[in-house]
């Protein structure tokens, strides 16, 4: 007994350092996708995200998802630091989309309000104590590390972000579309590889143990299946891209690759490799048919993570339902369906109103002329590249 509870304390410890490697991801690869004079800005802000989310669950939110809940067969420490390290994932998803024109006072007071009610809320009703159980809104959805409960979640509060605070400065003019190219591909490419290498974390940890041979394949399972989707996506998006285009862009290929691996998520470890397969593809797929169309209807993601995050969280949660069915233990396409609509009606309007009050009090959008000198200076008084400064 004390020895599986070692091992399995083990893995979890494990599993949450993959998990915060994560972050420097989020981080890189925005810091590449913006331009160098918000470099700095976007960078504080996934320090900030990191810090004050996790605080703000380990004092409140880690209660509301999971009440008294002790894990028996791991140390009760690994299992809180295994939820927490969640919790930025998050709210690092909207980091990125409302880059380079949102301010960060105001974003880090959301930070405070996802971290400690309205992630945990979506954790309780899924995964944690359930206010919902045994009522007809009891959520039956197979969600194994959270295509819907996190992916889903920060992309409905990104949507709703995005909504208040509007495009960037230039980003539309008139009819026409001003392309923005990413300042830094090394930096996406290093940034996006350290996410694939975290997701090994975030998927094979939710197993919730290694200690016997059972949950050891499991674990490899859902490991190697995810890995299988995000090659999937990478290809399936190159493929697409360069019959539409002619080209091969890295940045969508990544984006691809992170769909995939964000479409996986929620079922990893019930997947065969044909599903992981298919779900990864259609996953990246998804990515780039999803990313213009987002920007015709003028909602400017700078890093595409609405079409990364919230169409492949809904996804990659149908896939479930499409691939994995077995009504004998209640997955269905049809619980699927309503795990996914109970978690977007909570979340995206309880985001917006409070997005839209703190904007209120705190405007979150830079003014333009803040916008074109650069958040760097006006919310860091720190440049990234000083030498480099220009003014685009």
């Amino acid at each position: 007994m004390d020895t599986a509870y070692v091992i399995d304390t083990l893995f979890a410890l494990f599993s949450i350092t993959l998990i915060i490697l994560m972050v420097p991801g989020f981080a890189m690869l925005e810091a590449g996708l913006v331009r160098t004079k918000n470099v700095s800005s976007v960078l504080t802000v996934n320090v900030m995200i990191y810090a004050v989310a996790s605080m703000a669950f380990i004092l409140v939110g880690f209660h509301l998802a999971f009440g008294d809940f002790h894990s028996a067969t791991m140390s009760q420490w690994a299992f809180f630091m295994f939820q927490m390290a969640f919790v930025g994932k998050a709210i690092n998803i909207m980091s990125g989309g409302v880059g380079e024109r949102a301010r960060l006072l105001p974003l880090t007071l959301f930070t405070v309000v996802m971290g400690a009610f309205i992630y945990p809320s979506a954790v309780n009703i899924s995964w944690g104590s359930d206010w919902l159980k045994d009522t007809i809104f009891d959520l039956n959805m197979v969600d194994l590390a959270g295509s819907t409960v996190i992916h889903s979640t920060g992309g409905w509060a990104l949507l709703a972000a995005i909504l208040v605070i509007g495009a960037r400065k230039g980003r539309y003019v008139g009819d026409q579309m001003r392309v923005i190219p990413a300042s830094n591909i090394p930096l996406v490419v290093l940034g996006a590889m350290l996410l694939w290498i975290g997701w090994f974390g975030f998927n094979g940890g939710s197993v919730g143990g290694i200690s016997t041979k059972a949950l050891a394949d499991s674990v490899a399972l859902t490991i190697f299946n995810t890995n299988l989707a995000g090659l999937a996506g990478a290809i399936s998006a190159g493929i697409l891209i360069y019959v539409r285009y002619k080209l091969f862009d890295i940045t969508m290929i990544l984006n691809g690759a992170l769909g995939g691996l964000v479409a996986v998520t929620a079922g990893a470890h019930l997947f065969s490799l044909y599903d992981a397969l298919a779900v990864g593809f259609i996953g990246g797929l998804l990515v780039v048919v999803a990313i213009p169309l987002f920007d015709k209807v003028r909602i400017d993601d700078p890093v595409g993570a609405l079409s990364v995050h919230l169409v492949n969280g809904i996804w990659g949660t149908l896939a479930v339902g499409i691939f994995a069915s077995d009504a004998a233990n209640n997955i269905t396409l049809l619980n699927q369906v309503k795990g996914i609509a109970e978690i977007a009606l909570f979340v995206f309007p309880v985001s917006f109103v409070i997005i839209y009050l703190i904007n209120k009090v705190f405007p979150f959008r830079a003014t333009d002329e803040e916008q074109q000198q650069g958040l760097d200076v006006s919310e860091c008084g720190l440049e990234a590249y000083p030498e480099f400064k220009r003014a685009i």
